[in-house]
């Protein structure tokens, strides 16, 4: 008699509110393989013949920083939305990523600031690894680029380190 108990307990709870759990885990997944599919295209088609060797591999690494992100946020709003399901009080622990959220988003805003100028320098080509460039009245040859930093080596053999949300100005001589 258990069993059938068990069985019918556990019919009862998909019906009221399992069939909504596989919808968002549905849903989840599918938006999920969409957008991976919409940035590789998306970053692909943007860069597709302005950049080779070396680049391709920092193109491959930012289709991973995208898709690793988005899939890291609508998996867990589906957990966000599924823990109700089975019971557990979601106001907690929304309060409680809402002040991690501050604080971190506090402590890096110059981070995330220079990431994200770091990503459109590099999308757009404004220069590249080899370019003569000035940034600041400082001028020399760009060693490297990072979503975080560019670095300058001027005339002199001095390296000069710029954080990529500082630099408001580029000029460059086209060849």
């Amino acid at each position: 008699m258990q069993f059938q108990d068990l069985l019918q307990n556990l019919i009862n709870w998909f019906l009221t509110g399992g069939i909504k759990i596989v919808l968002i885990l549905a849903v989840a997944f599918f938006t999920n393989r969409f957008l991976e599919i919409f940035i590789k295209k998306g970053i692909n088609q943007y860069v597709k013949n302005k950049i080779n060797g070396e680049r391709k591999k920092r193109v491959k690494t930012l289709i991973g920083i995208f898709s690793g992100t988005l899939s890291f946020v609508i998996w867990a709003v589906a957990l966000l939305l599924i823990l109700p399901g089975f019971g557990i009080n979601i106001a907690p622990i929304l309060a409680g990523l809402g002040l991690v959220g501050l604080a971190v988003g506090m402590a890096a805003r110059d981070i995330i600031a220079d990431f994200i100028s770091g990503l459109f320098i590099l999308l757009e080509g404004q220069y590249f690894i080899g370019d003569r460039i000035k940034i600041s009245g400082i001028e020399g040859e760009v060693k490297e680029i990072t979503l975080r930093r560019t670095i300058l080596r001027d005339e002199t053999g001095t390296l000069h380190f710029f954080p990529n949300s500082q630099i408001k100005l580029v000029s460059k001589k086209e060849k």
